[in-house]
Protein backbone atom coordinates (compact mmCIF):
# COMPACT_ATOMS: atom_id res chain seq x y z
CA UNK A 1 0.00 0.00 0.00
CA UNK A 2 1.34 3.42 -0.97
CA UNK A 3 1.94 5.90 1.84
CA UNK A 4 -0.32 8.91 1.27
CA UNK A 5 2.60 11.14 2.24
CA UNK A 6 4.28 10.17 -1.04
CA UNK A 7 1.69 12.20 -2.94
CA UNK A 8 3.37 15.33 -1.61
CA UNK A 9 6.14 17.21 -3.45
CA UNK A 10 7.31 19.90 -1.00
CA UNK A 11 9.89 21.63 -3.21
CA UNK A 12 7.56 21.72 -6.21
CA UNK A 13 4.72 23.02 -4.03
CA UNK A 14 6.91 25.74 -2.50
CA UNK A 15 8.13 26.83 -5.95
CA UNK A 16 4.57 27.01 -7.25
CA UNK A 17 3.53 29.17 -4.30
CA UNK A 18 6.61 31.38 -4.76
CA UNK A 19 5.77 31.95 -8.42
CA UNK A 20 2.19 32.96 -7.63
CA UNK A 21 3.41 35.67 -5.24
CA UNK A 22 5.10 37.48 -8.14
CA UNK A 23 8.14 38.33 -6.04
CA UNK A 24 10.28 41.19 -7.37
CA UNK A 25 13.83 39.76 -7.48
CA UNK A 26 16.75 41.87 -6.32
CA UNK A 27 18.88 38.74 -5.84
CA UNK A 28 20.58 36.31 -8.18
CA UNK A 29 20.28 34.92 -10.82
CA UNK A 30 20.85 38.02 -12.85
CA UNK A 31 18.54 37.16 -15.74
CA UNK A 32 15.64 38.21 -13.42
CA UNK A 33 13.09 35.58 -14.40
CA UNK A 34 14.32 35.63 -17.99
CA UNK A 35 13.75 39.31 -18.71
CA UNK A 36 17.48 39.92 -19.02
CA UNK A 37 18.03 37.09 -21.50
CA UNK A 38 15.12 36.91 -23.95
CA UNK A 39 16.83 34.41 -26.27
CA UNK A 40 17.32 31.97 -23.43
CA UNK A 41 13.75 32.56 -22.25
CA UNK A 42 12.50 31.77 -25.75
CA UNK A 43 14.54 28.57 -25.81
CA UNK A 44 13.60 27.28 -22.34
CA UNK A 45 10.24 28.95 -21.85
CA UNK A 46 9.11 31.69 -19.50
CA UNK A 47 7.94 29.23 -16.83
CA UNK A 48 11.33 27.51 -16.58
CA UNK A 49 13.13 30.86 -16.34
CA UNK A 50 10.73 32.07 -13.65
CA UNK A 51 11.52 29.00 -11.57
CA UNK A 52 15.29 29.40 -11.88
CA UNK A 53 15.55 31.11 -8.51
CA UNK A 54 17.95 31.55 -5.61
CA UNK A 55 17.70 30.00 -2.14
CA UNK A 56 15.47 32.00 0.20
CA UNK A 57 13.58 31.29 3.41
CA UNK A 58 10.40 30.05 1.69
CA UNK A 59 12.46 27.78 -0.57
CA UNK A 60 15.00 26.46 1.99
CA UNK A 61 18.72 25.93 1.41
CA UNK A 62 20.30 22.79 -0.05
CA UNK A 63 23.47 23.06 2.07
CA UNK A 64 21.52 23.25 5.34
CA UNK A 65 17.89 22.28 4.76
CA UNK A 66 15.40 23.01 7.52
CA UNK A 67 12.01 23.13 5.76
CA UNK A 68 10.81 22.08 2.30
CA UNK A 69 14.07 20.48 1.15
CA UNK A 70 14.36 18.68 4.48
CA UNK A 71 10.83 17.31 4.07
CA UNK A 72 11.54 16.30 0.47
CA UNK A 73 14.67 14.44 1.60
CA UNK A 74 12.63 12.54 4.18
CA UNK A 75 10.01 11.57 1.60
CA UNK A 76 12.73 10.39 -0.79
CA UNK A 77 14.31 8.29 1.96
CA UNK A 78 10.94 6.65 2.65
CA UNK A 79 10.35 5.98 -1.05
CA UNK A 80 13.75 4.32 -1.50
CA UNK A 81 13.75 2.54 1.87
CA UNK A 82 16.86 4.42 3.01
CA UNK A 83 17.83 5.93 6.36
CA UNK A 84 18.28 9.27 4.61
CA UNK A 85 18.36 10.68 1.07
CA UNK A 86 20.36 13.69 -0.12
CA UNK A 87 19.41 15.74 -3.16
CA UNK A 88 22.43 15.96 -5.46
CA UNK A 89 22.64 18.60 -8.20
CA UNK A 90 26.24 18.01 -9.30
CA UNK A 91 25.32 14.69 -10.85
CA UNK A 92 25.96 11.18 -9.59
CA UNK A 93 29.64 12.01 -9.96
CA UNK A 94 29.42 14.10 -6.79
CA UNK A 95 27.41 11.38 -5.03
CA UNK A 96 30.05 8.75 -5.84
CA UNK A 97 32.80 11.06 -4.62
CA UNK A 98 30.87 11.84 -1.43
CA UNK A 99 30.53 8.12 -0.67
CA UNK A 100 34.24 7.44 -1.05
CA UNK A 101 35.31 10.56 0.84
CA UNK A 102 32.93 9.62 3.66
CA UNK A 103 34.25 6.06 3.92
CA UNK A 104 37.97 6.58 3.37
CA UNK A 105 40.58 9.05 4.50
CA UNK A 106 43.92 9.76 2.83
CA UNK A 107 46.02 6.58 2.71
CA UNK A 108 43.19 4.17 3.57
CA UNK A 109 42.31 1.32 1.24
CA UNK A 110 39.11 0.73 -0.70
CA UNK A 111 38.32 -2.48 -2.61
CA UNK A 112 36.72 -1.84 -5.99
CA UNK A 113 36.29 -3.34 -9.46
CA UNK A 114 38.53 -1.76 -12.08
CA UNK A 115 35.55 -1.10 -14.40
CA UNK A 116 34.35 1.78 -12.24
CA UNK A 117 33.27 5.13 -13.62
CA UNK A 118 35.96 7.81 -13.73
CA UNK A 119 34.21 9.65 -10.87
CA UNK A 120 35.29 6.90 -8.45
CA UNK A 121 38.94 7.16 -9.46
CA UNK A 122 38.71 10.95 -9.40
CA UNK A 123 37.75 10.71 -5.73
CA UNK A 124 40.90 8.67 -5.10
CA UNK A 125 42.94 11.51 -6.61
CA UNK A 126 41.28 14.21 -4.53
CA UNK A 127 40.90 12.21 -1.31
CA UNK A 128 43.99 10.01 -1.41
CA UNK A 129 42.35 6.64 -0.78
CA UNK A 130 44.30 3.68 -2.16
CA UNK A 131 42.46 1.35 -4.55
CA UNK A 132 42.62 -2.41 -4.26
CA UNK A 133 41.35 -3.45 -7.66
CA UNK A 134 39.33 -6.61 -8.13
CA UNK A 135 39.41 -7.41 -11.81
CA UNK A 136 35.85 -8.11 -12.93
CA UNK A 137 34.84 -11.28 -14.63
CA UNK A 138 34.91 -11.19 -18.42
CA UNK A 139 32.58 -12.53 -21.06
CA UNK A 140 35.16 -13.44 -23.69
CA UNK A 141 32.66 -13.62 -26.54
CA UNK A 142 31.10 -10.21 -25.91
CA UNK A 143 34.36 -8.66 -24.72
CA UNK A 144 32.66 -6.94 -21.78
CA UNK A 145 33.58 -6.71 -18.10
CA UNK A 146 31.11 -8.32 -15.72
CA UNK A 147 30.70 -8.03 -11.96
CA UNK A 148 33.02 -9.21 -9.19
CA UNK A 149 33.17 -12.89 -8.26
CA UNK A 150 32.69 -13.71 -4.58
CA UNK A 151 35.98 -15.62 -4.44
CA UNK A 152 37.86 -12.57 -5.76
CA UNK A 153 36.17 -10.35 -3.19
CA UNK A 154 37.03 -12.80 -0.40
CA UNK A 155 40.65 -12.84 -1.53
CA UNK A 156 40.82 -9.04 -1.60
CA UNK A 157 39.38 -8.84 1.91
CA UNK A 158 41.81 -11.45 3.26
CA UNK A 159 44.80 -9.70 1.68
CA UNK A 160 43.66 -6.23 2.80
CA UNK A 161 42.03 -6.65 6.22
CA UNK A 162 42.39 -2.94 6.97
CA UNK A 163 40.41 -1.80 3.94
CA UNK A 164 37.58 0.55 4.87
CA UNK A 165 35.05 -0.17 2.15
CA UNK A 166 34.06 -2.22 -0.88
CA UNK A 167 32.73 -0.36 -3.92
CA UNK A 168 30.25 -2.17 -6.20
CA UNK A 169 28.63 -1.35 -9.55
CA UNK A 170 24.92 -2.18 -9.31
CA UNK A 171 24.51 -2.64 -12.25
CA UNK A 172 27.36 -2.13 -14.72
CA UNK A 173 26.72 -0.02 -17.80
CA UNK A 174 25.79 -3.22 -19.66
CA UNK A 175 23.27 -4.27 -16.98
CA UNK A 176 25.37 -6.90 -15.17
CA UNK A 177 25.04 -7.25 -11.39
CA UNK A 178 27.32 -8.86 -8.80
CA UNK A 179 26.05 -10.90 -5.85
CA UNK A 180 25.49 -7.77 -3.81
CA UNK A 181 23.84 -9.37 -0.78
CA UNK A 182 26.75 -11.78 -0.31
CA UNK A 183 29.29 -8.97 -0.78
CA UNK A 184 27.47 -6.93 1.90
CA UNK A 185 27.54 -9.91 4.26
CA UNK A 186 31.27 -10.45 3.73
CA UNK A 187 32.09 -6.77 4.07
CA UNK A 188 30.16 -6.28 7.28
CA UNK A 189 31.72 -9.38 8.82
CA UNK A 190 35.07 -7.62 8.32
CA UNK A 191 33.92 -4.16 9.45
CA UNK A 192 33.97 -2.75 5.93
CA UNK A 193 31.34 -0.50 4.40
CA UNK A 194 29.65 -1.25 1.08
CA UNK A 195 29.25 1.63 -1.38
CA UNK A 196 27.10 1.08 -4.47
CA UNK A 197 27.26 2.99 -7.72
CA UNK A 198 23.64 2.72 -8.87
CA UNK A 199 23.91 5.28 -11.64
CA UNK A 200 21.84 2.90 -13.78
CA UNK A 201 19.77 1.32 -11.02
CA UNK A 202 17.02 3.77 -9.98
CA UNK A 203 14.33 1.44 -11.26
CA UNK A 204 15.53 -1.42 -9.03
CA UNK A 205 13.83 0.35 -6.11
CA UNK A 206 10.39 0.57 -7.72
CA UNK A 207 9.99 -2.18 -10.33
CA UNK A 208 9.25 -5.86 -9.87
CA UNK A 209 11.36 -8.78 -11.08
CA UNK A 210 14.52 -6.67 -11.20
CA UNK A 211 17.88 -7.12 -9.42
CA UNK A 212 18.02 -6.25 -5.73
CA UNK A 213 18.62 -2.54 -5.00
CA UNK A 214 21.65 -1.70 -2.87
CA UNK A 215 19.89 -0.31 0.17
CA UNK A 216 17.59 -3.33 0.38
CA UNK A 217 20.67 -5.56 0.10
CA UNK A 218 22.14 -3.82 3.17
CA UNK A 219 24.64 -1.50 1.49
CA UNK A 220 25.72 1.47 3.57
CA UNK A 221 25.54 4.06 0.80
CA UNK A 222 24.22 4.21 -2.76
CA UNK A 223 24.58 6.83 -5.50
CA UNK A 224 21.45 6.82 -7.66
CA UNK A 225 21.17 8.62 -11.03
CA UNK A 226 17.52 9.59 -10.88
CA UNK A 227 17.88 11.35 -14.22
CA UNK A 228 18.95 8.23 -16.12
CA UNK A 229 15.93 6.01 -15.57
CA UNK A 230 13.83 7.87 -12.99
CA UNK A 231 12.61 10.81 -15.06
CA UNK A 232 14.32 13.80 -13.43
CA UNK A 233 16.43 16.40 -15.24
CA UNK A 234 19.99 15.65 -16.34
CA UNK A 235 22.55 16.15 -13.54
CA UNK A 236 20.07 15.41 -10.72
CA UNK A 237 20.63 12.41 -8.44
CA UNK A 238 20.13 11.01 -4.96
CA UNK A 239 22.70 9.86 -2.44
CA UNK A 240 21.11 7.24 -0.19
CA UNK A 241 22.55 6.10 3.13
CA UNK A 242 21.80 3.31 5.57
CA UNK A 243 21.55 3.45 9.35
CA UNK A 244 25.29 2.89 9.77
CA UNK A 245 26.01 6.40 8.50
CA UNK A 246 25.86 9.72 10.35
CA UNK A 247 23.78 11.90 8.03
CA UNK A 248 25.19 15.12 9.50
CA UNK A 249 28.75 14.04 8.70
CA UNK A 250 27.76 12.87 5.21
CA UNK A 251 26.21 16.27 4.55
CA UNK A 252 29.46 17.94 5.57
CA UNK A 253 31.30 15.78 3.05
CA UNK A 254 28.75 16.59 0.34
CA UNK A 255 29.13 20.30 1.04
CA UNK A 256 32.87 20.11 0.33
CA UNK A 257 32.15 19.74 -3.38
CA UNK A 258 28.50 20.40 -4.13
CA UNK A 259 27.42 23.84 -5.27
CA UNK A 260 26.03 26.37 -2.78
CA UNK A 261 23.67 27.53 -5.54
CA UNK A 262 21.50 24.47 -6.01
CA UNK A 263 19.27 24.67 -9.10
CA UNK A 264 15.61 24.61 -8.16
CA UNK A 265 14.82 23.25 -11.60
CA UNK A 266 16.92 20.19 -10.74
CA UNK A 267 15.65 19.97 -7.16
CA UNK A 268 11.99 20.18 -8.17
CA UNK A 269 12.55 17.58 -10.90
CA UNK A 270 13.90 15.18 -8.29
CA UNK A 271 10.97 15.91 -6.00
CA UNK A 272 8.34 15.39 -8.68
CA UNK A 273 10.05 12.30 -10.12
CA UNK A 274 10.31 10.69 -6.67
CA UNK A 275 6.58 11.25 -6.18
CA UNK A 276 5.84 9.79 -9.60
CA UNK A 277 7.87 6.63 -8.95
CA UNK A 278 6.54 6.18 -5.42
CA UNK A 279 2.97 6.34 -6.68
CA UNK A 280 3.30 4.63 -10.07
CA UNK A 281 6.71 2.93 -10.16
CA UNK A 282 5.51 -0.66 -10.49
CA UNK A 283 3.27 0.23 -13.41
CA UNK A 284 5.95 2.37 -15.06
CA UNK A 285 8.72 -0.22 -14.94
CA UNK A 286 6.43 -3.08 -15.96
CA UNK A 287 5.89 -1.15 -19.18
CA UNK A 288 9.65 -0.56 -19.53
CA UNK A 289 10.37 -4.27 -19.05
CA UNK A 290 7.72 -5.22 -21.61
CA UNK A 291 9.24 -2.79 -24.14
CA UNK A 292 12.79 -4.01 -23.51
CA UNK A 293 11.83 -7.69 -23.73
CA UNK A 294 9.96 -7.07 -26.97
CA UNK A 295 12.90 -5.13 -28.42
CA UNK A 296 15.36 -7.87 -27.44
CA UNK A 297 13.23 -10.57 -29.07
CA UNK A 298 12.83 -8.57 -32.28
CA UNK A 299 16.54 -7.74 -32.53
CA UNK A 300 17.50 -11.39 -32.08
CA UNK A 301 15.10 -12.39 -34.87
CA UNK A 302 17.13 -10.27 -37.31
CA UNK A 303 20.13 -12.56 -36.98
CA UNK A 304 23.74 -11.46 -36.72
CA UNK A 305 23.05 -9.29 -33.69
CA UNK A 306 22.90 -10.69 -30.16
CA UNK A 307 20.75 -8.87 -27.59
CA UNK A 308 21.72 -10.70 -24.44
CA UNK A 309 19.87 -11.16 -21.17
CA UNK A 310 19.42 -13.62 -18.29
CA UNK A 311 20.62 -16.63 -20.28
CA UNK A 312 24.17 -15.46 -19.44
CA UNK A 313 23.58 -15.38 -15.68
CA UNK A 314 26.07 -17.71 -13.98
CA UNK A 315 25.39 -17.09 -10.29
CA UNK A 316 28.78 -15.44 -9.79
CA UNK A 317 30.41 -12.58 -11.72
CA UNK A 318 27.26 -12.44 -13.88
CA UNK A 319 24.98 -12.89 -10.89
CA UNK A 320 21.95 -11.05 -12.27
CA UNK A 321 20.94 -8.92 -15.23
CA UNK A 322 18.91 -5.73 -15.58
CA UNK A 323 16.42 -6.73 -18.27
CA UNK A 324 15.46 -3.12 -18.97
CA UNK A 325 18.87 -2.76 -20.67
CA UNK A 326 18.99 -3.35 -24.41
CA UNK A 327 22.63 -4.36 -24.80
CA UNK A 328 23.42 -5.66 -28.29
CA UNK A 329 26.55 -7.41 -29.57
CA UNK A 330 27.38 -6.29 -33.12
CA UNK A 331 30.72 -7.83 -34.15
CA UNK A 332 29.12 -10.84 -35.88
CA UNK A 333 27.85 -8.53 -38.65
CA UNK A 334 31.39 -7.18 -39.09
CA UNK A 335 30.72 -3.81 -37.47
CA UNK A 336 32.06 -2.36 -34.25
CA UNK A 337 29.41 -1.11 -31.86
CA UNK A 338 30.57 2.48 -32.34
CA UNK A 339 30.08 2.10 -36.11
CA UNK A 340 26.47 0.99 -35.63
CA UNK A 341 26.04 3.85 -33.14
CA UNK A 342 27.22 6.40 -35.73
CA UNK A 343 25.13 4.96 -38.57
CA UNK A 344 21.98 4.96 -36.44
CA UNK A 345 22.48 8.62 -35.60
CA UNK A 346 23.72 9.93 -38.95
CA UNK A 347 21.57 7.91 -41.36
CA UNK A 348 18.47 7.05 -39.33
CA UNK A 349 18.06 9.88 -36.82
CA UNK A 350 18.30 7.51 -33.84
CA UNK A 351 20.48 8.42 -30.86
CA UNK A 352 21.37 5.48 -28.63
CA UNK A 353 23.32 5.62 -25.38
CA UNK A 354 26.70 4.39 -26.56
CA UNK A 355 28.67 2.10 -28.78
CA UNK A 356 31.99 0.47 -27.92
CA UNK A 357 34.25 -1.89 -29.82
CA UNK A 358 31.77 -4.75 -29.92
CA UNK A 359 28.43 -3.62 -28.47
CA UNK A 360 25.76 -0.94 -28.42
CA UNK A 361 23.42 0.03 -25.61
CA UNK A 362 19.96 1.52 -26.04
CA UNK A 363 18.27 2.90 -22.92
CA UNK A 364 14.59 1.94 -22.77
CA UNK A 365 12.39 4.06 -20.50
CA UNK A 366 8.78 4.90 -19.79
CA UNK A 367 9.07 7.66 -22.38
CA UNK A 368 9.45 5.11 -25.18
CA UNK A 369 6.66 3.59 -27.25
CA UNK A 370 6.42 0.50 -29.45
CA UNK A 371 6.60 2.86 -32.43
CA UNK A 372 10.16 3.91 -31.49
CA UNK A 373 11.14 0.31 -30.77
CA UNK A 374 9.94 -0.76 -34.22
CA UNK A 375 11.92 2.07 -35.79
CA UNK A 376 15.09 1.00 -33.99
CA UNK A 377 14.63 -2.67 -34.92
CA UNK A 378 13.91 -1.93 -38.58
CA UNK A 379 16.94 0.38 -38.76
CA UNK A 380 19.21 -2.31 -37.29
CA UNK A 381 17.84 -4.77 -39.84
CA UNK A 382 18.58 -2.38 -42.69
CA UNK A 383 22.07 -1.62 -41.34
CA UNK A 384 22.81 -5.33 -41.37
CA UNK A 385 21.58 -5.59 -44.98
CA UNK A 386 23.51 -2.55 -46.20
CA UNK A 387 26.71 -2.57 -44.16
CA UNK A 388 27.44 -6.06 -42.86
CA UNK A 389 30.78 -7.53 -43.83
CA UNK A 390 33.22 -10.27 -42.95
CA UNK A 391 34.31 -9.85 -39.35
CA UNK A 392 37.78 -11.20 -40.09
CA UNK A 393 40.46 -8.75 -39.01
CA UNK A 394 38.28 -6.93 -36.51
CA UNK A 395 39.86 -6.01 -33.19
CA UNK A 396 39.09 -8.93 -30.91
CA UNK A 397 39.00 -7.10 -27.60
CA UNK A 398 38.08 -8.04 -24.11
CA UNK A 399 38.60 -6.29 -20.77
CA UNK A 400 42.27 -5.39 -20.16
CA UNK A 401 43.48 -6.00 -16.60
CA UNK A 402 45.50 -2.99 -15.41
CA UNK A 403 49.00 -3.09 -13.97
CA UNK A 404 49.03 -0.53 -11.17
CA UNK A 405 52.41 1.06 -10.42
CA UNK A 406 51.42 4.18 -8.45
CA UNK A 407 48.27 5.30 -6.67
CA UNK A 408 46.04 7.59 -8.75
CA UNK A 409 46.85 10.54 -6.48
CA UNK A 410 50.63 10.02 -6.68
CA UNK A 411 50.56 9.66 -10.45
CA UNK A 412 48.24 12.59 -11.10
CA UNK A 413 50.21 15.12 -9.08
CA UNK A 414 53.75 14.00 -9.87
CA UNK A 415 56.01 15.44 -12.59
CA UNK A 416 54.99 14.31 -16.07
CA UNK A 417 56.09 14.58 -19.66
CA UNK A 418 54.16 14.32 -22.92
CA UNK A 419 54.97 11.55 -25.39
CA UNK A 420 53.19 10.20 -28.49
CA UNK A 421 50.65 7.53 -27.61
CA UNK A 422 52.28 5.18 -30.14
CA UNK A 423 55.62 5.50 -28.29
CA UNK A 424 54.33 5.18 -24.71
CA UNK A 425 54.72 1.40 -24.25
CA UNK A 426 56.44 0.54 -20.97
CA UNK A 427 55.71 3.93 -19.40
CA UNK A 428 53.33 4.82 -16.58
CA UNK A 429 50.30 6.91 -17.38
CA UNK A 430 49.88 10.23 -15.60
CA UNK A 431 46.31 10.81 -16.79
CA UNK A 432 43.09 9.13 -17.89
CA UNK A 433 42.19 7.77 -21.29
CA UNK A 434 38.60 6.59 -21.76
CA UNK A 435 35.76 6.30 -24.22
CA UNK A 436 32.82 8.44 -23.19
CA UNK A 437 30.27 7.16 -22.69
CA UNK A 438 30.59 4.95 -20.67
CA UNK A 439 33.43 6.80 -18.93
CA UNK A 440 35.22 3.67 -17.70
CA UNK A 441 38.96 4.32 -18.01
CA UNK A 442 41.05 2.36 -20.49
CA UNK A 443 43.97 3.86 -18.57
CA UNK A 444 43.97 5.59 -15.21
CA UNK A 445 46.79 7.60 -13.60
CA UNK A 446 49.46 5.29 -12.21
CA UNK A 447 48.89 2.39 -14.60
CA UNK A 448 51.47 0.71 -16.83
CA UNK A 449 50.99 1.24 -20.56
CA UNK A 450 51.12 -1.97 -22.60
CA UNK A 451 51.04 -2.59 -26.33
CA UNK A 452 47.56 -4.06 -25.89
CA UNK A 453 46.33 -0.80 -24.37
CA UNK A 454 47.94 1.27 -27.12
CA UNK A 455 46.32 -0.93 -29.78
CA UNK A 456 42.94 -0.51 -28.11
CA UNK A 457 43.24 3.29 -27.90
CA UNK A 458 44.30 3.60 -31.54
CA UNK A 459 41.56 1.23 -32.74
CA UNK A 460 38.88 3.01 -30.70
CA UNK A 461 40.01 6.34 -32.13
CA UNK A 462 40.04 4.97 -35.68
CA UNK A 463 36.50 3.61 -35.30
CA UNK A 464 35.19 6.94 -34.02
CA UNK A 465 34.88 6.42 -30.26
CA UNK A 466 34.74 9.72 -28.38
CA UNK A 467 37.97 9.57 -26.39
CA UNK A 468 38.43 11.83 -23.38
CA UNK A 469 40.86 12.29 -20.50
CA UNK A 470 44.22 13.32 -21.92
CA UNK A 471 45.43 16.90 -21.77
CA UNK A 472 46.06 16.63 -25.52
CA UNK A 473 42.58 17.14 -26.99
CA UNK A 474 43.57 15.36 -30.20
CA UNK A 475 44.64 12.23 -28.29
CA UNK A 476 47.92 12.08 -30.22
CA UNK A 477 50.05 12.41 -27.06
CA UNK A 478 49.73 11.19 -23.50
CA UNK A 479 51.22 12.47 -20.24
CA UNK A 480 53.42 9.87 -18.59
CA UNK A 481 55.45 9.84 -15.40
CA UNK A 482 58.72 11.64 -16.10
Amino acid sequence: MIDERQSKAPIFEALSAYKKKRIVPFDVPGHKQGRGNPELRELLGADAMALDVNSSKPLDNLCHPVSVIKEAEELAAEAFGAHHAFFMVNGTTSAVQAMILTACKDGEKIIMPRNVHRSAINSLITGGAIPVYVNPGVNKHLGIPLGMSIEDVKKAIEENPGAKAIFVNNPTYYGVCSNLEEIVKLAHEHNMLVLADEAHGTHFYFGEGLPVPAIKAGADMAAVSMHKTGGSLTQSSFLLIGKSQDKSYVRQIINLNQTTSGSYLLLSSLDISRRNLALRGKEIFKKVLDLANYARDEVNKIGGYYAFANELVDGDAFFDFDRTKLSIYTRDIGLAGIEVYDILRDDYGIQIEFGDIGNILAIISVGDRYLEIERLVSSLSEIKRLYSRDKAGMFDHEYISPKVVLTPKEAFFTKKKSVPVKESKGMVSGEFVMCYPPGIPILAPGEYITSEIIDYILYAKEKGCFLTGPQDMDIENINVIA
